[in-house]
């Protein structure tokens, strides 16, 4: 009987241990200067999306609408099961699709669409507390309908994506998966 235990509580932790490894095995990297996001496991970029951030270049500081850099994690993912498109005010699903825009247009919107990863600055006094903090300024990976503007700095602060890779991104990654924003 001690026999089968032990082997049950070995087996128990090789699973838990091999569970634990995998899923918290894929880690973001944003490169601001690329407009590129690139998605590690083990270390090895294993894809890599077109992005956009912030029009008005990096910074902490609140009410800035610039991109911050440094150390994040991912603390909410808002939007599972939702269909492509949807869009989000203030994190609510409107039950409204947008319509995505493929050719280049002059807009001053900047809607939230299909899934949300609210990032976390992780870097006291340069992407976390008062002043600076990416949580509280609503740092989002956002799927955007203007799609058109992926490749260059055009939002007011977020890290834009496709909303199919912004979908398979939120699918692929959990709470507390490591994002390091460079310039």
């Amino acid at each position: 009987m001690v026999k089968i235990i032990k082997k049950i509580t070995f087996l128990s932790l090789v699973t838990f241990f091999c569970t634990k490894i995998y899923s918290n095995s894929y880690e973001i990297v944003v490169d601001v200067s690329e407009q590129r996001l690139y998605l590690k496991q083990f270390s090895k970029v294993v894809e890599s999306f077109p992005i956009s951030t912030s029009k008005y270049g990096e910074g902490s500081i609140e009410n800035s609408f610039k991109t911050p850099l440094g150390f994040h994690e991912i603390k909410e993912k808002i939007g599972d099961n939702v269909l492509v498109n949807t869009i989000f005010v203030a994190r609510n699903n409107t039950g409204k699709v947008a319509n995505i825009i493929k050719s280049p247009i002059n807009t001053e919107s900047d809607h939230v669409t299909s899934r949300i990863l609210w990032l976390n600055g992780l870097e006291s006094g340069i992407n976390n507390g008062t002043g600076v903090d990416s949580y509280s300024r609503y740092i989002y990976i956002h799927g955007t309908p203007y799609e058109d503007q992926l490749g260059w700095p055009s939002s007011a602060g977020c890290i834009r994506m496709s909303n199919q890779d912004v979908i398979e991104l939120f699918n692929k990654t959990q709470i507390k998966t490591q994002v390091n924003i460079l310039p």
